[in-house]
């Protein structure tokens, strides 16, 4: 048996991870889009490393696009085998994958005005929205907590990761020359302290291999500060006292739920300011309703509110957005407000429009509630760039940029170490760090290192290497 890592390998997005069994069976954890990696995102999401076609089976972990945003593209070009995720998950990446489409479409017609008009040939889209569609064919649901055979050689079970609805670490028991080999998949890990969803769960094995997500690695996340008493003092501060609008780049599956959580708890404590509230993004909508669908994921501390709220992600003053025309229109407003619209990095859909139209504005404030790549847009305000190129024209950052870091639905390296706390470090033959960038795996490296883990590896993009 071999493993090869084709995304998420030293980098943060583009989950891909492929085990090759002796007997030539492919099967493919996740297969994520890669995002906010500057001028070679493209590139890099047209360049596999492996054949679709000889994909036997496609076990997600979970619903974001940087797990699960290139399915479309691997039905298109050759899969025809099985994907595994949770029930949640299967709702959330059908709305997910086809918001991607029309993003695809949208983009590349964008783009091709512009190499028209400079004599260059058209582009095509990664994929379409019919291609979404066509792809959610190939899904199969598999509870949590239970053992599901998927062919003679591999029973997989899927634990609550505690990430984003329907989120899900791997476990899989790997049958090969009479011998039986246990590897885990983290997906991405979620906090034991969420304010909506449940803990990640134990593992229902020891693991002779682990692929252990390290996007906060080396860090850990705010807890003196709430996130309801940030939020208030960027409201204040934008809304109140410079009259601007405070635009929130937010990514539709957990981001903006919780987001809407606080603003909600701000309400019941009587200090949500009086202002207008827009939630622009269609997905995010979808997002939240089908959220409400699952209380059974939620916290103790959610399901005691439900008792007395019924919606904890609704308030006064809070406006859907779902038409172009309408998004166009908050533009043209000139009274303070509160935007949450997606993508999360800025890098993509309604926010970036928003963004554009309001960053030369210093009453108005720019604020990133969660990870951005160096490269995405979100990524360069972050870092203090002064000057940022939109849609290819520059504009000047007046704008106050701000981040929340506290609001990350990634465990930091506590929730991590808590997360593998439950393995023998002995038994454990290799751990390999992933979805994570190459100067935060480090540090982690050593951590785990001291932890008693003796063989901790972080492979590059396309890295193979066999499982004895």
């Amino acid at each position: 048996m071999k493993i090869a890592f084709h995304g998420a390998a030293r980098t943060v997005t583009g989950s891909k991870h492929l085990l090759t069994l002796k007997n030539g069976k492919q099967y493919l954890l996740d297969c994520g889009m890669f995002q906010g990696m500057g001028h070679d995102t493209d590139t890099m999401n047209r360049d596999w490393g492996f054949d679709p076609s000889k994909i036997n089976y496609l076990i997600l972990s979970h619903a974001h696009i940087d797990h699960s945003g290139l399915i479309p593209k691997l039905v298109k070009e050759g899969f025809s085998g099985t994907i595994f995720c949770t029930p949640a998950t299967k709702e959330l990446t059908g709305i997910l994958l086809e918001d991607s489409g029309e993003i695809q479409e949208d983009d590349t017609k964008f783009v091709n005005k512009r190499r028209a008009a400079e004599g260059l040939p058209y582009l095509q889209p990664l994929y379409t929205v019919d291609d979404a569609k066509k792809a959610m064919n190939y899904f199969k649901a598999v509870e949590y907590q239970q053992w599901f055979t998927i062919d003679e050689n591999v029973d997989l079970m899927y634990t609550d990761a505690g990430h984003i609805i329907g989120s899900a670490a791997v476990h899989l028991r790997i049958k090969e020359n009479d011998k039986i080999t246990r590897l885990t998949f983290s997906g991405d890990v979620g906090r034991y302290r969420d304010v909506i969803l449940k803990s990640p769960a134990p593992f229902p094995q020891q693991a002779d291999y682990i692929l252990l997500e390290s996007t906060y690695g080396n860090s850990l996340h705010d807890q003196a500060t709430t996130t309801p008493d940030m939020l208030l003092q960027w409201i204040e501060k934008t809304c109140l006292q410079k009259k601007g609008k405070l635009i929130m780049p937010a990514f539709s599956v957990g981001r903006t739920q919780e987001l809407l959580f606080a603003l909600n708890q701000l309400e019941l404590e009587k200090r949500l300011p009086a202002l207008d509230y827009f939630v622009d993004s269609p997905l995010s909508i979808e997002a939240t309703e089908l959220t409400k669908r699952y209380p059974q994921y939620f916290n103790k501390t959610i399901q005691r509110i439900l008792e007395t709220d019924n919606d904890p992600f609704a308030f006064n003053g809070l406006k859907y957005i779902k038409t172009v025309d309408q998004s166009k229109l908050l533009n043209f407003r000139n009274e303070p407000c509160v935007i949450i619209s997606a993508s999360g990095m800025a890098d993509a859909g309604r926010v970036k429009h928003h963004i554009s139209n309001n960053i030369e504005n210093s009453r108005n404030t720019i604020l990133m509630t969660g990870y951005c790549e160096p490269n995405s847009l979100g990524g360069q305000l972050i870092a203090g760039k002064k000057e940022v190129k939109i849609f290819g024209v520059l504009h000047q950052v007046n704008a106050e940029i701000g981040a929340i870091r506290s609001m990350s639905a990634h465990g930091d390296y506590e929730d991590l170490s808590q997360f593998i706390a439950g393995q023998d470090p002995k038994q454990v033959r290799k751990l390999f760090l992933v979805h994570g960038e190459y100067d935060v795996q480090q540090p982690f490296r050593d951590r785990l290192l001291k932890k008693g883990f003796y063989d901790v590896e972080i492979p590059a993009r396309h890295y193979e290497i066999g499982l004895p």
